[in-house]
């Protein structure tokens, strides 16, 4: 499975400490298992849970995952 991330996600990723990159990635990487679930409001869109962490991201193609936003769960869901 191919991922593309969006700037907002590479940033973030960049600016976290180490397990908690490494507890990410490993989330993204596991996808489509996981605590996925479809966003309500929002054709196409889904959410990760990673524990505190959420991870919005799309199917674009069957091999093809695009993340577009990774924050805190107080603040992910602000400005969708």
């Amino acid at each position: 499975m191919q991922f593309i991330y969006s700037k907002q996600a590479v940033k973030v990723l960049n600016s976290l400490d180490g397990p908690t990159k490494l507890r990410l990635r490993r989330g993204i990487e596991s996808i489509p298992k996981g605590d996925i679930l479809p966003l309500k409001g929002s054709d196409g869109d889904f959410r990760l849970r990673v524990g505190d962490w959420r991870i919005l991201f799309t199917y674009e193609a069957s091999d093809i995952v695009r993340i577009k936003k990774i924050a805190p769960r107080g603040e992910v869901y602000k400005g969708l």
